[in-house]
């Protein structure tokens, strides 16, 4: 069957001539009319099974099918990949995004973690706004939407917090907008690499293993998957682990601190609770399982206990997140790292990047973000953005919050773009070009 374009899913649903025939018909077939039979299963690329010899299993050597050639290829549709993509494309290159789930937004959307903290400096009674630019953009576009946002707008003395769904909508939305070429359900598991070049990523999908060849590639994975494969130097975190959930039917007649209700979101009577969680390894297929597990016991624990105390009885879990609360893992060795002891000297970096808001531990001024927090250290055609980017051990806790991973994917897109351009590998980058080209885009560097 030839691959659906969305005109064709549009008039699949109905919705292609809804003025001429009307809401009622779209739905009218019954679904098992939908089934049909083809004349040829689709090959899916595995290139042969695993064998074993000798009680090990060997995969074969096989060649990987290319499936898309492009110029900055982002792995990751998180905050920061989308941010990376929408900057690169605007800047008029070919972009192609992979992602792992169906939806974009990473942590902000599929793991409920709604607030998008940092956006703004708070200073002798003022709220000054730091992140301008498309993650700015975005977030007007969501607050525009019908309960797509709270706490957002001039007025506001608070952080916004946002609706996954509609932040999902919006990111589509405005990634098909900028003509970016974007890959689904598709896992990124391996580098393409000639000597310390990265060309391209391997990744399994449905279709089997394919790969995309690129002129640059941003690892926006937040786990540094991708320069991990590269070979590039990193360094290895454990943090707290949690799972998000929100409650419905949480009425203002509530006691939401005594109860643990959570955070306030823009659906009336919906509130998001955030969770901690234990410490543990990020990268071990066992201990995230095992949060997983613990963590989905413990939100209907706690719910049970709500709904047994007076008057939480109508309160229910309204959903609970597809992506487990990851903190940190590995971030990137770069030419720079971001210090907590050069933000208190106030250092200030001639390849600043971004400027985000201030944070509990780093209150009442700006966090300037120097370029080579995204750069790796040996390899090259490879940046960094989101919550793997250069930061020692305390800062990672802000580079991972949603406005400094805008900042970042930003400025990994455009430095990606403007690599393509210049025919040059990321570190050769001219950075006054870069920051132009920022500002261009309306960030703030300061």
């Amino acid at each position: 069957m030839k691959p659906y374009s969305r005109r064709d899913f549009l008039r699949a649903l109905g919705l292609g001539t809804l003025a001429a025939s009307g809401v009622g018909s779209a739905w009218a077939a019954p679904i098992h009319e939908g089934s049909q039979i083809v004349d040829a299963v689709k090959d899916i690329s595995r290139g042969g099974p695993a064998i074993l010899e000798n009680g090990t299993v060997v995969q074969p050597r096989r060649e990987i099918p290319v499936l898309r050639e492009t110029d900055v290829l982002v792995v990751g549709g998180g905050t920061a990949g989308v941010v990376a993509a929408l900057a690169a494309a605007r800047a008029g290159v070919r972009v192609t995004l992979v992602e792992r789930y169906g939806c974009f937004g990473g942590l902000w959307t599929a793991g409920l973690v709604l607030i998008v903290l940092s956006t703004h400096i708070r200073s002798g009674g003022k709220h000054q706004k730091m992140v301008h630019g498309i993650g700015d953009e975005m977030l007007a576009r969501i607050a525009a939407m019908r309960h797509g946002a709270v706490n957002y707008g001039a007025e506001s003395t608070q952080d916004a917090t946002t609706d996954p769904e509609v932040t999902k909508y919006v990111m589509a939305s405005m990634l098909r907008e900028a003509g970016v070429d974007i890959l689904l359900n598709a896992w990124v598991t391996n580098a393409v690499m000639d000597g310390n070049v990265i060309r391209g990523v391997v990744f399994e999908s449905k279709s089997g293993c394919l790969a995309v060849k690129a002129k640059q590639v941003v690892d926006a994975t937040g786990d540094g998957d991708v320069f991990d494969a590269a070979g590039a130097e990193s360094v290895p975190h454990v943090h707290r682990i949690g799972l998000v959930h929100r409650l419905g039917n949480v009425t203002s007649t509530l006691d939401t601190k005594t109860l643990n209700l959570g955070s306030v979101t823009p659906v009336p009577d919906v509130r998001w609770v955030n969770m901690q969680g234990p410490q543990g390894d990020c990268l071990d297929i066992e201990t995230l399982t095992q949060c997983e597990l613990d963590g989905r016991e413990a939100i209907w624990r706690r719910v049970k206990q709500i709904q047994e105390s007076g008057g939480g009885e109508q309160v229910f879990v309204l959903d609970v997140a597809s992506q487990l609360g990851v903190r940190a893992s590995r971030t990137l060795a770069g030419t720079e790292e971001l210090r907590l002891e050069d933000w208190k000297q106030g250092k200030q970096y001639p390849d600043v990047i971004g400027v985000g808001g201030d944070y509990s531990f780093i209150p009442g001024r700006g966090c300037p973000i120097p370029y080579g927090t995204l750069v790796p250290k040996s390899i090259d055609n490879l940046l960094a953005a989101g919550r793997c980017v250069a930061a020692d051990n305390t800062m990672l806790n802000y580079t991972r919050l949603i406005a400094p991973c805008m900042l970042t994917g930003h400025a990994a897109g455009a430095a990606a773009a403007l690599a393509v351009k210049s025919n040059v590998v990321p570190r050769e980058v001219e950075v006054p070009v870069l920051q132009d080209m920022l500002r261009q885009q309306k960030a703030f560097l300061g």
